[in-house]
């Protein structure tokens, strides 16, 4: 093992060939298996990177992507050298790792991990469990590469939970929480207040907590841990709020907001859905703080980065004629947040879903969400990862949940065949349910996209060298 990897492709594959939580069936694995001993640990080996670069550090169950996105933009626009940690990827591994919206190259990629290699070694031969997985390698290749591009300030966003996360040995100059509901139940808990918990655990003693949390019961342990650590605490509604959203005749959508010490007007919104004004909101709160930390950001450099923000497989429109959706709800409140993205549109078109799930979700609720909105359902199951539903059980559920007559297609490549003859060029396909059914389907659709679009001297829609 010890040996050097010579291709992208060995380095790839020897990183997925370590334990992967993302790709496992949850009845494999519980908190115990999350523990911190073994980053820390693979850290102090490295040097202790994470101690040399500022951090803002971002958790929640729904927004903590797009925050994450929003808050890279506008410190690269300002002039620094942001670096951006997020997971999942959609296509390539490296989309988790970008500096200014770049990823490493391959060649960088298999040259990081190599640089770790005596190390993974030295680790796997430690008693206790000590090998470092999939995660814990992908937190540590990003830290690499973040020391050796001399970042200015890295944002994380955290994995799963927070507590025993991966990311939380970071130094942050302010920690973020997003809204919180249930999610990733079997490891963080089945009440909205055990999982603000490990959410909460990114908290720091006196560093200071921008959290957009409404739920009274998380908000209540928010507070109380904040108050614990004496970390101030900036909450919504209380100390920044929305004040106003509007969109003009061509889509496009401005905010009104107030933070502590600013009027924000003319805030632009360039990712779609109306939670994505309540993300932007948040981000403008962090910004505020980074401010007062003496960080440069101007008023423009906020309105500049925000109209470059580009977050893929989030109510993305990558096709029209018809109008294809692709969006990673992947919980009944992203559901629900994708219905009201959908409902905005002034014009009815014909729905046509089609929908994987992972097994460790709240898959009839995300249905309860979608189903009513839709007039036709394409049930699949996605092919690289273990994790998927069944159909049979899914069409079990939907059944039990509406009574609806359902398609069923073994594959996504044949959902997507079958939609596409079942379409005609003014109705609305969206694909949902789970960030593995858009990994693989959505750079084949945008490849067709832009097939069909050739003719025409122009490129419709094009895959970003990283995701945000």
């Amino acid at each position: 093992m010890s040996d050097r990897l010579k291709t992208y492709e060995q380095a790839i594959d020897f990183l997925f060939g370590r334990i992967n939580y993302e790709r496992i069936n949850t009845e494999s694995y519980s908190t115990s298996d999350f523990k911190l001993d073994r980053m820390r640990r693979l850290l102090e080996l490295m040097g202790n990177p994470h101690e040399r670069i500022p951090v803002v550090h971002v958790a929640g169950t729904k927004g903590k992507g797009s925050t994450c996105s929003m808050l890279s933009s506008i410190l690269s626009r300002s002039g620094y050298r942001c670096g951006l940690y997020i997971s999942p990827h959609i296509t390539e591994f490296e989309e988790r790792i970008t500096i200014g919206g770049i990823q490493p190259t391959k060649p960088e990629l298999v040259s990081l991990l190599n640089g770790l290699m005596p190390i993974i070694a030295e680790m796997d031969n430690l008693p206790g469990r000590m090998q470092p997985t999939y995660f814990e390698l992908a937190t540590a290749l990003a830290w690499q590469h973040f020391i050796e591009q001399n970042v200015d300030i890295a944002v994380l966003e955290v994995g799963l939970g927070g507590r025993l996360d991966s990311t939380n040995l970071c130094r942050p100059l302010v920690t973020v929480i997003t809204n919180i509901s249930r999610d990733h139940t079997h490891v963080l808990g089945s009440t909205v207040h055990q999982i603000a918990y490990e959410k909460a655990g990114i908290i720091k003693p006196q560093v200071p907590v921008i959290s957009g949390v409404t739920h009274v019961d998380a908000l209540n342990l928010i507070e109380n841990i904040c108050s614990e650590r004496n970390a101030p605490l900036k909450q919504v509604h209380r100390d920044f709020q929305l004040l106003n959203r509007r969109t003009d005749e061509e889509g496009n959508v401005e905010i009104e907001a107030k933070t502590s010490t600013t009027f924000w007007s003319q805030v632009p919104v360039v990712l779609r859905g109306l939670h994505q004004a309540s993300n932007t909101m948040l981000a403008l709160a962090v910004i505020e703080e980074l401010r007062q930390q003496k960080w440069k950001i101007t008023d423009d450099d906020v309105r500049e980065g925000l109209r470059s923000v580009a977050w893929p497989a989030r109510v993305e429109v990558v096709s029209k004629h018809p109008t294809v959706i692709i969006d990673a709800a992947h919980n009944w409140e992203s559901a629900r947040a994708l219905v009201a993205s959908l409902n905005e549109d002034r014009i009815r078109q014909r729905r046509i879903l089609i929908f994987a799930a992972t097994k460790d979700k709240d898959v009839a609720g995300i249905l309860r969400q979608l189903l009513p909105n839709f007039d036709t359902v394409i049930l699949t199951r996605y092919l690289n990862n273990p994790r998927g539903v069944d159909l049979d059980d899914l069409g079990s559920l939907v059944e039990s949940i509406s009574g609806r007559q359902t398609h069923f297609a073994a594959s996504p490549s044949s959902a997507w065949n079958l939609a596409k003859r079942i379409a005609s060029c003014d109705d609305m396909i969206v694909i949902t349910g789970s960030f593995f059914l858009a990994a693989e389907l959505r750079d084949t659709i945008i490849s067709e996209a832009n097939q069909a679009s050739a003719a025409a001297g122009s490129r419709v829609v094009g895959i970003r060298s990283s995701t945000s």
